[in-house]
């Protein structure tokens, strides 16, 4: 039975549950609604018994795969940011309980990551049991160019990636590519593009035994990824180790190298008050557990758009990039040397009482 809404395709083949994003021309971008279908869907196939796994692709301009998820509609967030749409708070709520619900699934979650991978398209994905990349995988948490943070778990899975792989992600945003994403635990296995379209119809032709012999059939198909593109650890480990984002880019700053003028250079354009409070959510998340790290980032992404009445760093920054186009958002503060550490704090301050929070159902 195939099931069809606008943006999201769902069909059960042989014994996978398989789900197309098929919103190509925004790459995937996540609507409440495909955040619902998703979400309905994955629930009965949690209970069906005749699913064993489920699979998961973006639909590309020409045709599947391409592009997987660039992240959630950041135009409807302005939007509805601007207007004081109720839709906003339904939209991350739900979008966090779906990234639960994958990490939680229970059975094999496999998702193909190709093309775009940014932001909920990592929340849709990280969560899986098998996180496939190609040689087009373009895979990062931009979030602080908008003047958000990194979230839909984003502090659980980029904590654990090693050393301060996770604070140099999420504070630049920058992009890596699928050996680094190997290497830094962010995926599972690399797959070359022209061979995804055969294993994705494999997974609906097949008999298997149980989940476990679909993983082990689909990693039967992984290929070397080549080389890390990224040969700056030992930076990345000391720089982004120092007590605050202000040290952070300073430090950058006062070094000679091409990397670190690069890397402070980016910094500088980035929100300086979520500067702070990413870093603060990273090195937060790090001791704590799924459900309680997206309760803080549901508290944190209210904090974003209500905080500061009229002032909201998200609104500006998707503003500035999405909507006006003129890419130079009025920050503020303007510089991360006059951020208010009492401001920061007040973003892990929750709106709500832990029995009355959004997710206080998840455990």
């Amino acid at each position: 039975m195939t099931t069809t809404t606008a943006e999201v395709l769902t069909e059960v083949r042989g014994q996978v549950g398989c789900i197309t994003l098929n919103r190509p021309r925004a790459l995937n971008a996540l609507s409440l609604d495909m955040v619902r279908a998703l979400m309905a869907a994955l629930l009965a196939w949690q209970k069906d018994d005749k699913v064993l796994a489920v699979a998961i692709r973006g639909n590309g301009r020409e045709g599947p795969f391409g592009a997987f998820c660039a992240g959630g509609d950041i135009r409807f967030l302005h939007a509805a940011g601007k207007d004081g749409n109720p839709q906003l708070e339904d939209f991350f709520t739900e979008e966090y309980a779906l990234n639960h619900l994958i990490h939680n699934f229970g059975k094999p979650y496999i998702a193909f990551m190709d093309g775009i991978v940014m932001g909920g398209g990592m929340g849709i994905s990280q969560g899986g049991t098998q996180r496939i990349v190609t040689e087009r995988t373009k895979m990062a948490m931009p979030e602080t160019i908008i003047g958000l943070f990194p979230d839909v778990g984003g502090g659980y899975f980029l904590s654990r990636c090693p050393g301060r792989v996770g604070e140099w992600l999420a504070l630049t945003g920058d992009t890596i590519g699928p050996a680094d994403a190997i290497a830094f635990g962010l995926a599972d296995g690399h797959l070359p593009a022209a061979q995804q379209e055969a294993v994705w119809e494999g997974l609906g032709a097949r008999d298997f035994a149980d989940g476990a012999a679909v993983e082990q059939w689909v990693a039967s198909h992984f290929t070397d990824p080549g080389p890390v593109q990224v040969t700056t650890r030992s930076e990345i480990d000391r720089y982004f180790a120092l007590d605050s984002a202000t040290a952070i880019v300073q430090a950058l700053e006062g070094a000679s190298g091409e990397w670190e003028q690069q890397t402070a250079a980016a910094l500088r354009k980035r929100s300086p008050l979520m500067l702070h409070v990413v870093l603060e959510q990273i090195r937060r998340a790090r001791s704590m557990g799924l459900a309680d790290d997206l309760r803080m980032e549901r508290d944190m992404v209210r904090h974003c758009f209500y905080l500061r009445p009229g002032q909201s760093e998200t609104v500006e920054g998707i503003r500035a990039l999405a909507v006006d186009k003129d890419h130079s958002p009025k920050w503020n503060p303007a510089r991360v040397e006059d951020v208010d550490p009492q401001l920061v704090q007040a973003f892990f301050q929750s709106p709500w009482p832990a029995h009355a929070h959004p997710l206080a159902a998840l455990d």
